[in-house]
C-alpha cells in the first residue's frame, strides 16, 4: 500500500496513493489506522483523492477508522471522494454515519472545530 502521512499536533492526514481501495489494500489500511490511533492520533483525516474505486473491504477499512476515532473521543473524516466512491457510500447509507468533506482544508477545519466543541462540553 502506498500512502503518505502528515502528522500534526491535533490530527494526522493519511493520503492514500492507490487507485483502488479494495481487498488488497484494506487490511493494510486498517492496520495503519489502528497503529496511528494507538500512537495517540484520535483525529484522522483520510484523503482518498487518488482512489477511483472502493469495494466492501475498503468500506470496512473506512468504518474501522471511524470506530477507532469515535471510541477514542476523536473525529474521523474522509475527503477527496471520487463520484464512484461517493455513490457507493451513499448507496450504503454511510454518508449519514461518516464525516465527509470536499477537501483537506474543510476536513482540518472540521476536526479543529469538533475538538474545540468536545473540550467545551467536557468542562
Amino acid at each position: 500500500m502506498h500512502f503518505t502521512l502528515d502528522k500534526n499536533e491535533k490530527y494526522v492526514v493519511v493520503k492514500l496513493h492507490e487507485q483502488k481501495l479494495n481487498t488488497l489494500i484494506a487490511a493494510e489500511l486498517k492496520s495503519e489506522l489502528l497503529l496511528l490511533n494507538t500512537q495517540g492520533f484520535n483525529n484522522i483525516i483520510l484523503d482518498l483523492s487518488e482512489s477511483l474505486y472502493c469495494d466492501s473491504s475498503g468500506l470496512s477499512a473506512i468504518l474501522v477508522g471511524n470506530r477507532l476515532c469515535r471510541n477514542s473521543n476523536g473525529a474521523f473524516v474522509i475527503t477527496g471522494l471520487s463520484d464512484t466512491v461517493k455513490k457507493l457510500i451513499q448507496i450504503s447509507q454511510l454518508d449519514q454515519v461518516l464525516n465527509i468533506k470536499s477537501n483537506i482544508q474543510e476536513a482540518v477545519e472540521f476536526v479543529i472545530a469538533d475538538e474545540l466543541e468536545r473540550n467545551i462540553n467536557n468542562n
